[in-house]
C-alpha cells in the first residue's frame, strides 16, 4: 500500500476494467479508479453529508419536489445514495453499478447502508438498464457515470436522455454530472430541449457542470428557492446557497415542448 495526494492507501483491488483504489486521511475516505484520481469522497464521522460541491448540487431537484423513488446510475462510495436515506425518511432508492468491486468497496469501506431496505443496489450496465427497464415511475434520475478516464461519453448521448426520460414520473427530474467542456454537445442539448418542458444548468467548482431537466415546464421564483434551502441546511448538513447562486434556466430551441411517454 501506498501514499497519494488523497491520503494513506488502505485497500486496493482490480477487476478487467482496471484498478480500484480506497485512500483515507483521517477525516475522508476516497474512492479512486486511477493514481489521485477521486471518484468519491465520505466524511468518515458524517457519511450522509456529501463533501464535494458538485455532488451537493446534484440533489438540487430536492428544492421542487421530495422524492419517493429515486435511481441512481453509478454507485461510487455510495455518498448520494448515502444522503439521500438519511434526509428522506420515506426514499426508495435503487442504484446500478457496473462493477461489482465498487458495490463491495462502498459497503465495506464507505459506510453505504447496507441493512436498509429502502435501497437497493443492482449490478448492471446503465445503459443496458436504461433501455430494458420498465417505465417504473422513478421521480429522482441521477447519472454520476465515470470511469478512470473521465466522464462515460456514451452515457451523454440523445439516445440515453430519451430513454432516462422514459423512467420518469411526469414531474420527474433528471440530474447529469458532466464536465464544463460538454456544453458545446448541440445535438444532446437539443435532445433535452424536446424531452424536457424545463431545463437548468451549474457550473461549480473543479470543472463539473450539472445539468438538470424536467419535464414539468416553468420555474419556481427565485424568492421560493431561497427559503426551499434554507429549509434544506439542517437535514442534509450543508447549504444549498452557493450553488443556487449559480444555477440558470436554459432557454433551448426546444423550451416549449415536452414530449409524453
Amino acid at each position: 500500500m501506498s501514499d497519494s495526494p488523497l491520503g494513506r492507501e488502505i485497500y486496493r483491488t482490480y477487476d478487467e476494467f482496471g484498478p480500484i483504489h480506497v485512500f483515507e486521511d483521517g477525516e475522508h475516505r476516497y474512492l479512486s479508479f486511477g493514481e489521485g484520481e477521486e471518484q468519491s469522497c465520505v466524511s468518515i464521522h458524517q457519511p450522509h453529508v456529501l463533501q464535494h460541491e458538485y455532488t451537493q448540487a446534484m440533489l438540487l431537484p430536492l428544492l421542487f419536489r421530495q422524492p419517493e423513488r429515486v435511481l441512481l446510475l453509478g454507485l461510487g462510495g455510495g455518498a448520494l445514495a448515502t444522503a439521500l436515506l438519511h434526509a428522506l425518511p420515506k426514499v426508495n432508492v435503487t442504484a446500478v453499478e457496473l462493477r461489482r468491486a465498487v458495490i463491495k468497496a462502498a459497503r465495506r469501506f464507505f459506510q453505504l447502508p447496507t441493512a436498509d431496505r429502502r435501497l437497493q443496489v443492482i449490478q448492471a450496465d446503465a445503459g443496458e438498464f436504461v433501455e430494458t427497464a420498465e417505465a417504473a415511475g422513478y421521480d429522482l434520475l441521477c447519472s454520476d457515470i465515470y470511469n478512470g478516464e473521465g466522464m462515460a461519453m456514451q452515457y451523454f448521448q440523445p439516445w440515453f436522455i430519451a430513454e432516462c426520460r422514459r423512467l420518469l414520473t411526469p414531474d420527474g427530474w433528471l440530474v447529469l454530472n458532466c464536465w464544463d467542456e460538454h456544453r458545446g454537445e448541440a445535438e444532446t442539448m437539443a435532445a433535452l430541449d424536446h424531452h424536457f418542458g424545463t431545463v437548468y444548468t451549474c457550473a461549480v467548482k473543479g470543472g463539473n457542470w450539472i445539468i438538470f431537466a424536467s419535464c414539468k415546464p416553468g420555474a419556481l421564483p427565485r424568492q421560493a428557492l431561497r427559503a426551499a434551502a434554507r429549509s434544506w441546511g439542517p437535514k442534509l448538513g450543508f447549504s444549498f446557497t452557493p450553488v443556487l447562486r449559480d444555477l440558470q434556466q436554459r432557454v433551448g430551441e426546444y423550451g416549449e415542448l415536452c414530449t409524453s411517454n
